[in-house]
């Protein structure tokens, strides 16, 4: 088999790895929120509801914690086996932020997670709640120091090229972390991991109520999910315009693959609803199309051109080819950004609406939620929607900027591994498929048991003999 076969497999390896990593770093994130919220909010009111609830749910956020580091680990092993040039050529810009992920975001959270499980009857109310909240902050600056990592791949910055050896090195390290790309990329995402444990919990909920189970306990659950993923929906929403706004100026390409223009627009431009593509002769076959819409979205107005596909092409061309010694292809996937793109804002639309009509039926003077079983089982099956709308913000961030590994400095082609074989991923491909599957299922398996246990099972193991007053007072009501 040929390098571009090798290729191929190693891409798809880490597509694989790194989507379905996704899918718990975010969950996990958005959960160590959840859980501190409710464990607050039973500090505050003495609600013992919310003890119930910061403990039952506080099950499936360690769940998905490790399932998190498990795959994570897994998607480390990659850098040294297939992308070993790359590592050599990013080593001296990762090298910091990636350290002080470990040693400090990593440590921190994982030190407060060990005291928040075994110390229920051990601290006062306030002060383990403390140590959620400590738990959800080394998770959200892990999150910083790897998404600088990666917002240096998008936007590259801070650095010098090492005329000995052809790699980058870090010579200011306020400019990696003042990145412009970061402050745009990280609160989306971020919100974007909020979102996820929101709407995923109150799913959960959902399904609970179908089968009218705790039906207090799991309307309350259900409503903190909701107000934090609309609340977080809505921010996610407004940093992806920001974010946007970036790449028009910094990734034309991009930004022209997700609205599936080759072609300068006009002016005004308008939005193309659906569109029929032909990536083979880089043109638009039909497409629906609203007036003035991608002007107002782009520019803030309703004028404005962009630009096209073709002609970023042209672009990227006269500025790189000469550079690299090669004539590339600077086209990216643009059937896969479009509709990408279309997944991830409508479904965060669609969030919102299912968001606003369950806190609606569930207020709490006029509760007709249990009634409305159309609803509670839309909620059940969006369950599932905002791991996907991740997968598929995942694919426009990362095959936007293809053929790059590290934007204007770095191809994919050359960050493969020379001695990788064909042989040695269809192995390693085999085996992380397996093993995904395998964690992917044991994470479903345990939280559907953790579910149908109940609040009650999970309290009665937790404190049956404890000597907590507050846990007593819960578990005796």
């Amino acid at each position: 088999m040929g390098a571009i076969d090798v290729l191929s497999l190693a891409r798809f390896q880490f597509a694989m790895t790194t989507v379905f990593h996704f899918f718990f770093v975010p969950f996990s994130i958005g959960m160590a929120l959840l859980t501190a919220i409710m464990e607050t909010m039973y500090v505050v009111k003495k609600d013992d509801q919310y003890l119930k609830m910061a403990k039952f749910w506080g099950k499936i956020f360690l769940l998905s914690f490790a399932v998190g580091v498990v795959t994570g680990l897994i998607q480390e092993f990659q850098f040294g086996m297939n992308w070993s040039n790359y590592s050599r050529f990013m080593g001296d810009i990762f090298g910091a932020p990636l350290a002080i992920e470990a040693l400090l975001a990593f440590f921190m959270e994982s030190t407060f997670i060990g005291l928040w499980m075994f110390t229920w009857d051990r601290f006062k109310p306030a002060l383990h709640a403390a140590m959620i909240w400590l738990v959800w902050l080394g998770t959200t600056l892990s999150a910083i120091w790897i998404l600088s990592a990666n917002a240096f791949m998008q936007h590259p910055t801070g650095f010098a090229i090492n005329q000995t050896t052809g790699r980058v090195k870090l010579v200011d390290f306020g400019a990696v972390i003042g990145n412009p790309q970061l402050w745009v990329e990280f609160p989306h995402v971020i919100f974007g991991a909020f979102t996820t444990a929101g709407f995923a919990l109150a799913g959960m909920a959902a399904w609970r109520l179908l089968k009218k189970d705790h039906v207090d306990f799991y309307t309350k659950s259900l409503r903190v999910g909701l107000i934090v993923g609309l609340i977080s929906v809505v921010a996610a929403m407004g940093m992806g315009d920001l974010q946007t706004q970036f790449i028009i100026k910094d990734q034309p390409m991009k930004f022209a693959a997700t609205e599936g223009i080759y072609k300068d627009t006009g002016d005004p431009a308008s939005w193309a609803v659906v569109e029929l593509i032909d990536t083979d002769k880089h043109e638009v076959k039909d497409n629906i199309e609203i007036p003035y819409l991608l002007s107002l979205l782009s520019y803030h107005r309703l004028n404005g051109s962009v630009k096209g596909m073709n002609t970023a092409n042209k672009e990227l061309h006269a500025k790189y080819d000469k550079q690299f010694g090669k004539d590339m292809n600077y086209y990216v996937p643009a059937k896969t950004l479009f509709w990408s793109f279309r997944v991830m804002a409508g479904g965060g639309m669609l969030l919102a609406l299912i968001a606003v009509l369950g806190l609606w039926f569930s207020r709490p003077k006029k509760n007709t939620l249990l009634k409305q079983r159309w609803l509670l089982y839309v909620m059940g099956v969006a369950t599932f929607l905002p791991f996907i709308i991740n997968s598929a913000g995942w694919f426009v961030t990362e095959l936007g900027r293809y053929p790059w590994t590290v934007y204007g400095l770095y191809t994919i082609a050359d960050a493969i591994s020379p001695t990788t074989t064909a042989g040695q991923l269809w192995f390693t491909n085999i085996v992380y498929f397996l093993l995904f599957s395998l964690l992917g299922g044991v994470m479903v398996y345990y939280s559907r048991q953790t579910l149908r246990k109940g609040p009650d099972a999970d309290l009665e193991t937790d404190y049956g003999t404890t000597t907590d007053p507050f846990a007593k007072e819960a578990f005796s009501k």
